[in-house]
């Protein structure tokens, strides 16, 4: 369970979790003994982290840290910063950091540090757990989403499972995540079942978690199942892409399923009032091309 780890997690001081960054040895402007009249040149990821490092003035905020970390362009650059600056006296990272942070380094498929990170909020070491703030359905949403874009969809399927022991409820951001998580993990069927639960809670996808489990389902051969919740999409005013469409009809034609596909076609150009005719002709000149 989460809280025994955190009990846990919270008897070792945030100082050793927190590890020291790259470039901490720079800070010292001070030669080395050996050659008191060299200085090692700088590399330009160097002189950049000296240069926020110096923007960082004493007493600075957890707003000051998000300002800089979502100027960077580079997530291990990002990353230093943060480490840095948990170390410095009178500064702790707050909840906001710890997901700007997170963001940051999903973004730039930092996957490791990610990790590090989550498990860090998670264990307590994070001071918003230190100090006693609960985290909300917000927080534990992006922990879920970061942890499934590292495709640790285990960790995200644990974090989901546990937010009523926080107090709050999963939402269709929460399922969203999760479904298309396990979708890209190769879990279709566990991702379809995530999807007919949030439905009989009345909770709607976004469309770009519909599309996600449209084409996977219709990639692992489960048409009906792809068709109904293209249906269930359409029917909530959401509209699909011309690759969802494509992705469906062509691998039910290369099933030998041209017949049903055109007549798929024919009753999604009804139901999808946003359907172009240049998508449809598209559409249908793939078709005729894959089925022949």
């Amino acid at each position: 369970m989460i809280t025994t780890f955190i009990r846990r997690a919270l008897a070792t001081p945030l100082r050793q979790i927190l590890a020291l960054p790259l470039h901490y040895r720079l800070l010292s402007t001070a030669p080395p003994p050996s050659q008191p009249h060299f200085f090692k040149s700088q590399t330009p990821s160097e002189k950049q982290f000296q240069t926020w490092v110096d923007h960082l003035k004493p007493g600075f905020t957890p707003s000051d840290v998000n300002n800089a970390l979502n100027s960077q362009t580079d997530a291990d650059l990002a990353y230093d910063i943060f480490r840095w600056t948990a170390t410095q006296r009178g500064y702790t990272h707050d909840s906001s950091t710890y997901l700007t942070m997170i963001q940051l380094a999903v973004a730039g498929r930092r996957h490791r540090h990610a990790e590090a990170l989550l498990e860090e909020v998670l264990a307590g070491a994070c001071p918003m757990k230190a100090l006693g703030v609960v985290p909300d359905t917000y927080v534990l949403n992006m922990i879920i989403k970061a942890y499934a874009k590292c495709l640790q969809v285990d960790e995200a399927v644990r974090v989901f499972r546990e937010m009523g022991l926080y107090g709050c409820e999963p939402n269709a951001y929460s399922y969203g995540y999760l479904f298309k998580g396990c979708c890209e993990k190769g879990r279709v069927w566990q991702g379809f079942g995530f999807f007919k639960e949030m439905r009989e809670k009345g909770l709607v996808p976004s469309s770009g978690a519909y599309m996600v489990l449209v084409c996977s389902l219709a990639l692992e051969r489960k048409f009906e199942d792809a068709v109904e919740v293209l249906r269930d999409m359409l029917g909530n005013a959401l509209k699909p892409d011309l690759l969802t469409y494509k992705t469906l009809l062509e691998e039910m034609c290369r099933d030998g399923q041209g017949v049903d596909a055109l007549e798929l076609l024919e009753e999604f150009r009804k139901t999808d009032v946003s359907m172009g005719e240049k998508t449809y002709r598209t559409l249908l000149d793939t078709l005729h091309f894959v089925d022949r």
